[in-house]
Order: C-alpha cells, then structure tokens, then sequence
C-alpha cells in the first residue's frame, strides 16, 4: 500500500495536532455566548460614535481630504473605511485575547479539550474563527451604517466585508499566539498599548501624509495601515494593483499567527 501524502499542516506541527473538528469549538463558543449576545453587539456602538463625533462634529471644521485617488472626500467618507477596518481589528483581537486567556488560565477549558479527540490546531482554528466571527459581526453592522450614510462610493465596497474577515481573522490568530505567552490579567495593559496607537496613528483619521517621511516608514509597518489602505480604496472605488501587496500582508500574518498559537498550545497543554 502507498502512503497517504501529509496533510500541509503536518509538515510544520507534529501528528495528532490536528483532527479536523474546529468547527465543534465554534458550536461551544456559540452556544456558551447566547446570554452575552447584547454585551457583544454592545461593541458595534464605538465606531459609530466615532463617525457622528468626528465625522459630523469635527468634519465641520476640517472640510474636505484627498482620497487614494486624489479625489477629494468629506472628512466623514475618509474617516469611515478606516473605522471599518479598526472594528474588525477591535471585534477579533478583544475577543481573541481576554476571552482565550480566560479559558486558558482561568477555567483551563483548552486541558479539557484536549482529552477528546481534539488537538491543538483545532482548538487554536475554533477560537480564531469564534474571534474573526466577532470582528465580521462588527465589520458587517459598520458598512451596514455607511450604506445608509451614503459613504460608500464605488460597487468594490461589497468586496470590503470579506477583506474585512480576513483582516480579522490574522488579527485574531496574532492576538492569540500573544495571548499563549501572557501570565497575568496585567499583561493585557500591552494589548491596550499595541491596539491603541495603530488606532490613532494608522491613517484611520488623517493621510499619512501629514506625517515626516521616518514616521511614515513606521506607520506603513503597522497592521492596520494595511487594513485602512484597503476599505478606503474599495468603498471609493480606487482600487490598483498594489493592494494585492496588502492583502498578502494579512495572508502572511494569519498564516504565522495560527502557526504559533497551536505550537503554543501544544508546548503549554501538552507538556
């Protein structure tokens, strides 16, 4: 008899990581969350507060910004690609760090788990999946509200909710392969201190032209630069190219995220 080929995981995670049953861990994560629905959908609210502060308020005073096209847009259409891209960052990385570390420390639901057919990778892919569900959920309700603002300029939009998944879900595999080597509730002042400033700086409210050409190498390295670059070219229609070099941005960072979660995993529960 020939031998089966390996399965592509197996040539970077050893045997037995994987059973192919995530999706049992998304049905538990679902069920497990059907009294907290309204907390959830509680985080929809933020960005759009954001776009009625600064959009409406401070969008008064501003005017307009030239969009990735040149052309110029209301400081409420800028504004809102970039809030989309920062909901699906918030959705997937909260829910993939304080909620992993939980069962991972806390309740120690992942060494349960493990006893059933199980493995690492599954558990690592389900709390992804739960995660970049969550980040969709608010990416979705977003574009929802930007619809009916008249924000979105351009039929390319309807591909921005499922860039938006991708860019939560490599949001949320990072944010768990960190969480792996966090030892207490304290350690997650570090989320806030990574989250924040790609939230302030990554161009969600001004161009990255305002900024000198050093920051701006810096910011070009930030995560949700990459995000912000591509809801605002396909909600205003300036879509090029290069954004193929963004998307394989997150195509990369999901790939090493999961990688490292489930080899975390494998080292923390099965040690």
């Amino acid at each position: 008899m020939t031998a089966l080929a390996p399965r592509p995981w197996e040539w970077l995670l050893p045997a037995g990581s994987y059973a192919g049953r995530s999706r049992m861990l998304l049905l538990r994560s679902a069920t497990a969350s059907r009294r907290t629905w309204p907390a959830i959908l509680s985080g929809f609210a933020e960005p759009v507060f954001y776009l009625l502060a600064m959009g409406t308020g401070l969008g008064a005073l501003v005017g307009t910004l030239p969009g990735p096209d040149g052309r110029p847009l209301t400081y409420a259409a800028f504004i809102a690609p970039g809030l989309l891209a920062a909901s699906a960052m918030n959705g997937a990385v909260f829910d993939a760090t304080f909620n992993v570390f939980f069962k991972l420390r806390d309740s120690r639901l992942y060494e349960a788990l493990l006893a059933t057919p199980l493995g690492p990778l599954d558990i690592a892919l389900g709390e992804i999946g739960w995660a970049l569900l969550r980040g969709g959920l608010y990416a979705s309700g977003f574009l929802t509200v930007m619809a009916v603002a008249g924000l979105i300029t351009s039929p390319w939009a309807l591909l921005a909710l499922p860039v938006a998944l991708l860019v939560a879900f490599a949001f949320a595999a990072v944010g768990m392969a960190a969480t792996s080597y966090m030892r207490s509730w304290q350690d997650f002042d570090l989320v806030t201190l990574a989250v924040l400033p790609m939230f302030l700086f990554g161009t969600t409210f001004y161009p990255l032209s305002v900024y000198p050409r050093a920051l701006q190498i810096v910011v070009e390295c930030l995560p949700l630069f990459h995000a912000v670059e591509l809801m605002r070219g396909l909600t205003t229609g300036a879509v090029h190219l290069g954004m193929l070099g963004h998307l394989a941005y997150f195509v990369v960072m999901a790939l090493l995220g999961v990688t490292f979660a489930a080899r975390r995993l494998r080292v923390l529960l099965l040690r």
